[in-house]
């Protein structure tokens, strides 16, 4: 048995809790500043308020201030918190955290940096521990997991990823269960670059479901033919930029388009995309939105950010990712969407 302390009680990092706990492990959930309500709601009715299914018995709750008391004598802590607590994780958290303790992360997202590089939390994380002159093993989690599933115990597959093979296959003795399967990989850029990658192709993915809803009636039956050609087009523009990444295993490009699959069926992503694709302006899908966190939005923003310097620099061309480009377009300049189906063509 191992004790396992979860930081952050958002949807994904609560919903962990569920295999960690059903293992015999002793699990502690840590809400963060902004978590208080939904501690609250843990502590009066052991459930979280997005689950329609209790926790498993015997999780502790805490508020922030009793974050000492949730880590002492953990074995090691998941990161619940979305890309937008990075850096509220990176400073306030991390300096708390004992040596030597590993922690696992669920965040998905990269950074961009004025070079056109590109960089993982993990990497974030660890120059912060440099700093600190702390030793901290960083692993993360990635493919294709929705959290309400995985509640459920729907068959799910994820990798670990991390520098140290012995801490991922502790880990994953303390987490798989006969519904959560875990892979292990040491290739931390090309786990989390995959799974990040793949957040603004699911809104370009969603934008067709949007456009056939405008043209036939939000009640039409499905299309699937322009789902299919964007799908493609979007895998072919993330393995370009898996290899821009320095990280070309097929693997990686699997877990990615997995993790596609399932947020433009499962996730908030395709709602945006949706609203964008009927003919709303970004603002207006925000607006619509109100409340549902969209980091698909800005993971998008950074990647084009960063084609575009490389381009300057000579690197790259633009007209290889036109999908990627287009939905920059549509987030940051809120142009129409106009789908640039003959420059998925080619001819070889």
């Amino acid at each position: 048995m191992k004790t396992i302390t979860i930081i952050g009680a958002g949807m994904m990092g609560s919903a962990l809790a569920f295999p960690a706990r059903e293992n015999g492990n002793e699990v502690r959930i840590v809400g963060t500043h902004l978590d208080r309500e939904i501690i609250d709601g843990c502590l009066a009715a052991n459930r979280h308020l997005k689950f329609s299914k209790d926790f498993p018995a015997g999780i502790s709750f805490y508020q922030i201030e009793q974050l000492q008391t949730a880590i002492a004598g953990a074995d090691f802590i998941i990161c619940g918190v979305s890309s937008f607590g990075v850096e509220w994780f990176r400073d306030f958290v991390l300096p708390q955290l004992p040596e030597n303790v590993p922690v696992i992360s669920v965040t998905k997202g990269l950074v961009d940096l004025p070079d056109g590089s590109l960089i993982t939390y993990v990497d974030v994380w660890q120059k912060k521990l440099d700093e600190l002159g702390k030793n901290i093993p960083l692993c993360a989690i990635g493919g294709p997991c929705t959290s309400y599933e995985l509640v459920s115990h729907d068959q799910t597959e994820v990798t670990f990823c991390g520098k140290n093979m012995d801490v991922l296959k502790m880990i994953k003795a303390a987490m798989a269960t006969d519904y959560y399967h875990i892979s292990l990989s040491t290739d931390i850029v090309g786990v989390e670059s995959a799974v990040a990658l793949k957040n603004g192709y699911a809104l370009g993915i969603a934008l067709t479901i949007g456009l056939n809803q405008k043209a036939f009636g939000i009640d039409s039956e499905l299309h699937f033919n322009s789902q299919a050609a964007m799908f493609g087009q979007s895998v072919r523009e993330m393995a370009k930029l898996l290899a821009l990444q320095g990280a070309g295993d097929l693997d990686n490009l699997v877990l990615g388009a997995g993790d596609l699959y399932v947020t433009v069926y499962g996730g908030r992503t395709r709602l945006v995309g949706i609203l964008l694709g009927r003919g709303l302006d970004i603002d207006e899908a925000k607006a619509e939105l109100a409340g549902v966190t969209l980091e698909s939005l800005v993971v998008a923003e950074r990647v084009a950010k960063a084609i575009r310097i490389k381009a300057e620099r000579g690197l790259v061309d633009p007209k290889e990712f036109p999908v990627l480009m287009h939905i920059d377009d549509i987030i940051t300049k809120k142009v129409s969407v106009d789908i640039p189906w003959e420059a998925f063509t080619f001819e070889r």
